[in-house]
């Protein structure tokens, strides 16, 4: 049975490690802003690019964040290397509009809602192989970052939901030798090691390469699940020439979740009072020796660049990907009338996604008259293909509060056969345009898309297009302020027809927004970085599915959704000691067409608040020098958990503090890494009377590294 508080989480009660984080905090601070900078040689550097600057998920072109007429968050290597996460679902913590862990903590995917909706994942630039869930849950351990594109993004991606995408930058291979190695040991016996080796391999850096690796093995705060991981991602660039650039880009990772039962928890008990006592957090709703997830995923594929003159260069980057899993799971599906018996369920899915996604786009740059150009023409192409059966029974009772587990599991599990064999593909071409007229940024871009989807156990083959645009403007002063204004389209593909057999057609996003960033041309040279953004938006989905009121069991397309928001978000690094990251988002959502109960109400997990703040700072100098510390705020407001805004299921608000304690010298790193410090116990979610979800407990982990 696992332990809530085992060996790693009592290394350091809460009130000490916020006192300890605090005391240090204050003690390095105080004398710092006497201090000169010194020589650089007293400079420990340690998140060298903790701001970031640049991105391409939004253009796919290497253009300026603050150039680019939409609200982007990037969150660095060097950011997810000081939180010290591990994922998707925590790496968002300090993001202002994106939720995480939706469900809790689970081991096998991300969670996230993004201005309302769930974001899809991309790779490098190309969709991640995604079935029945929006992501794949691949380790953060290969990211270089990641891309947070807020609001409709088909004009460049396809079909993408209304909120935004995610893309993950996997770590490339570097000319400089450099490696590191780390041991984590943490709460519930989480152990892991990870390697990052990269360097040249042949000629003067003519040829380089860059091997990532990591394997984990831990429990977790559910009695009897334990989870394992292996990761790995080789990469190899060839600079052939001067002009032609090869990256071949790889990853492969496996995971092993025995005996989850995926939360599923009664709300009597846990969100609701029972008289027969409380669930605690612990408790197993599944069967241990039955339930397991097993997955193996898979991405082979290139970049390639080459540059014909100053003018004209091309690039295109391929990938085929595999997602391959196994899910067997009792899980609960409410209490009886006795309020102590759990009836469970038996859900056993396997799922096999297979894909081939290529992007070609030809960048142009030039100029008409006072007018600089930077163009690009792509032509993009995916073909994927699911296979996913189903099977679907009764499971053995089980006691909430006397639990004993090894019961026999009826049989047969009543399958329903193959209940997917789909094989889909989408072709777009794009047009985009950045043109440059003094301070003044004009963006427009424009995209067709076909796509053509076939059912086959249906014998149903349904081909649908769609055309999405955006325009944008930006002023980009002197000072380094840059307002700009934007209006964003997307389409997203639905299955299935109406009543009289017509297929249903995509349901589209629109949005604009307006906005201001911030990144101050006066600090270069000061060993200060800032960036910082203010977005206000307005999003609406169209062509949403409904209730059909005259034919029971089928649905109409007349729901519509709008979410209104504010988002602010600010992230700094001064003189190599203080790391600030600061954000605050307000949401506002509501179903304002429906045929259902959800008609008025807010979308599931859209808190209307969240804020969080981060400070971590440095000692640079004197007998201490390397030590840090930092302490994070993290404030989620009240949200409902079901479509219909059920008020007994409304989650209550939340406030959780994170510490970080460090210290590196002589390429030595030794860290301390609490979350949810105050162990606050509280619900995530609860989507109905029998599916509630408890959060993540307070976790505590050590690391040491090493670098060369």
């Amino acid at each position: 049975m696992n332990k809530p508080h085992n060996a790693a989480s009592a290394l350091m009660s809460a009130p000490k490690l916020l006192w300890l984080s605090g005391a240090v905090l204050v003690l390095t601070t105080a004398p710092s802003f006497a201090q000169e900078t010194g020589s650089l040689e007293e400079v420990i550097v340690t998140a060298r690019n903790y701001v970031p600057t640049t991105n391409l998920a939004a253009t796919k072109i290497a253009i300026p964040l603050i150039e680019t007429p939409q609200s982007i968050s990037v969150i660095t290597r060097d950011q997810i290397d000081v939180l010290n996460v591990q994922n998707l679902q925590q790496a968002v913590r300090y993001t202002a509009g994106v939720i995480g862990e939706n469900f809790g903590p689970d081991e096998r995917y991300d969670w996230l809602t993004q201005r309302g909706f769930q974001p899809v994942e991309y790779i490098d630039g190309l969709q991640a192989p995604i079935g029945s869930t929006s992501n794949v849950g691949l380790d953060l351990w290969g990211a270089e970052s990641v891309e947070i594109l807020k609001g409709p993004s088909g004009v460049l991606y396809g079909q993408t939901p209304p909120g935004g995408l995610v893309n993950l930058t996997m770590r490339r291979p570097q000319e400089e030798f450099h490696s590191e190695f780390q041991a984590q040991y943490g709460s519930f016996d989480d152990m892991q090691v990870a390697a990052d080796v990269t360097g040249t391999l042949a000629g003067d850096g003519a040829v380089t390469g860059r091997v990532t690796a990591l394997w984990r093995d831990r429990d977790t705060q559910t009695d009897f699940v334990s989870s394992e991981r292996e990761f790995i991602a080789p990469s190899l660039t060839w600079n052939i020439g001067t002009a032609t650039q090869l990256t071949l880009l790889t990853y492969y990772q496996h995971d092993d979740v025995k005996g989850d039962g995926g939360g599923f928890l009664p709300a009597e008990g846990t969100i609701l009072p029972n008289p027969n006592g409380h669930i605690p957090v612990e408790f197993n709703a599944g069967e241990p020796d039955y339930n397991r997830f097993e997955r193996e995923q898979y991405g082979l594929g290139y970049e390639v660049h080459h540059k014909f003159n100053d003018a004209l260069s091309i690039h295109q980057n391929l990938k085929y990907s595999r997602n391959n899993s196994d899910f067997f799971s009792i899980f609960g599906s409410g209490l009886q009338a006795d309020l102590q018996t759990l009836s469970r369920l038996n859900f056993i899915f396997p799922e096999d996604i297979k894909q081939t996604a290529v992007d070609t786009r030809l960048e142009m740059r030039g100029s008409t008259g006072a007018v600089e150009h930077v163009a690009l023409f792509g032509v993009d192409y995916r073909h994927l293909n699911n296979e996913t059966d189903l099977g679907f029974g009764a499971g053995p009772d089980l006691n909430v509060f006397n639990p004993v587990y090894g019961a026999a599991i009826p049989a047969p599990f009543l399958p329903t056969g193959p209940s997917v064999r789909q094989v889909q593909e989408q072709l777009g071409a794009y047009l985009q345009d950045q043109m440059k007229l003094g301070d003044w940024r004009f963006t427009l871009s424009a995209r067709e898309d076909w796509l053509d989807t076939d059912n086959g156990l249906l014998d149903q083959k349904v081909s649908d297009d769609a055309f999405t645009y955006r325009a944008g403007i930006n002023y980009v002063l002197d000072s380094g302020l840059a307002p700009y204004v934007s209006y964003s389209t997307s389409f997203l593909p639905i299955s299935g027809a109406d009543f009289n057999g017509n297929p249903f057609v995509p349901s589209e996003g629109k949005q604009i927004e307006a906005g201001l960033k911030f990144e101050p041309r006066n600090l270069v040279g000061t060993d200060t970085k800032l960036f910082s953004s203010l977005a206000v938006y307005q999003l609406k989905q169209e062509n949403v599915l409904t209730n059909d009121p005259a034919h029971l069991f089928f649905s109409v397309q007349t729901g519509e959704v709008e979410v209104k928001g504010v988002e602010l978000e600010a992230v700094t690094r001064i003189r190599e000691r203080w790391s600030i990251n600061a954000s605050y988002s307000y949401t506002d959502s509501e179903v304002t067409a429906s045929n259902g109960p959800d008609l008025g109400k807010e979308l599931p997990i859209v808190p209307k608040n969240k804020a969080s703040l981060l400070v971590d700072y440095t000692q640079q100098s004197g007998p201490v020098g390397g030590l840090g510390a930092g302490v994070g705020v993290r404030y989620l407001g009240p949200s409902f958990g079901d479509p219909a805004n059920t008020p007994v299921l409304e989650g209550d608000a939340v406030t959780l503090y994170d510490v970080l304690i460090h210290f590196d010298r002589n390429d030595w790193r030794f860290a301390l890494n609490g979350t949810n410090v105050s162990d606050k116990i509280y619900i995530q979610r609860c989507s109905s009377l029998s599916q509630c979800f408890y959060a993540s407990r307070r976790t505590v982990f050590a690391t040491v590294g090493k670098k060369w």
